[in-house]
């Protein structure tokens, strides 16, 4: 696993274990489009993305959802299992701002029903990602 691999300290929970951990805390990770270009973004489960913001938050003028068929091929991952890490093809994330508030946070862990928690800031460090507010 590249968390494993990096040396990062992380936690690998069933989805029932993790919403008793903290249910607030679980993430969902969706693939979309910007101008064109597949990107990840990282949103809290209860949450809605706000296409307009990842927009935004990439410097681009359009945001749209990828068609689960093509998230899975980009990611190597099936839907509802997609994980920020270790995907296939690396894509540029975004992490929702609030996600920060969170000593922990919860992401698949590319299989559905298993999630990985991971310290916020080793997400945005391992993935280089953006973090800007992406909740609708």
């Amino acid at each position: 696993m590249a968390l494993a691999d990096a040396g990062i300290e992380h936690v690998v929970l069933t989805m029932a274990e993790a919403r008793c951990a903290n249910p607030a805390a679980i993430h969902k990770t969706l693939v979309a489009e910007v101008d064109d270009r597949p990107v990840v973004a990282v949103v809290r489960l209860d949450g809605r993305l706000s296409l307009k913001a990842l927009a935004r938050a990439a410097g681009a003028k359009r945001a749209a959802m990828i068609e689960p068929r093509d998230a899975e091929r980009l990611t190597g991952y099936v839907t509802g299992g997609i994980s920020p890490f270790g995907q296939r093809r690396p894509l540029a994330t975004y992490l929702d701002a609030g996600a920060m508030s969170y000593e922990r946070i919860y992401v698949s862990a590319g299989q559905r029903g298993l999630e990985v928690g991971v310290a916020p800031r080793a997400l945005v460090a391992l993935l280089g990602a953006t973090v800007a507010p992406l909740g609708a």
